[in-house]
């Protein structure tokens, strides 16, 4: 990765808030290709354009420009219907949930172990015992 886009990516990561993890709560569908999006191979592409604009959502954009990756892997690995899988992935990305370099959100991340954690704590419930005569 070339500096000028790890420079442009490491200010949205040092700016995540934790608000966003309410927009994938209990969203089946976008924790799957959350997950997925972890597990997919993202590569950065060399821009032959030198970027300058200071603008927020103009950076964003190029950073998305900037990276390749396959669609069709991830929809595989994420298991959400080609119908809602173009919408879905770009809510997160237009949300800035997942990044460009294969990441997601510091706090959703968090967000998604706890769950997995409480998962593996959580125990059977016992059943009640029958009386016998």
């Amino acid at each position: 990765m070339n500096d000028l886009f790890a420079e442009r990516l490491e200010r949205f990561k040092a700016n995540e808030k934790p608000e966003v993890v309410l927009l994938v709560a209990d969203d089946p569908q976008k924790i799957r290709l959350l997950v997925a999006w972890t597990n997919t191979a993202v590569s950065h592409t060399e821009s032959k354009i030198d970027f300058n604009d200071e603008q927020e959502n103009a950076i964003w954009q190029w950073l998305w420009e900037n990276v390749s990756f396959d669609s069709e892997e991830l929809r595989t690995k994420s298991a959400v219907s080609n119908m809602g899988f173009d919408k879905q992935l770009q809510f997160l990305i237009g949300n800035r949930l997942i990044y460009p370099d294969g990441t997601i959100h510091s706090f959703v991340q968090r967000y998604l172990r706890e769950k997995v954690l409480k998962l593996f704590d959580s125990k059977p419930a016992k059943t009640a015992k029958r009386k016998t005569e």
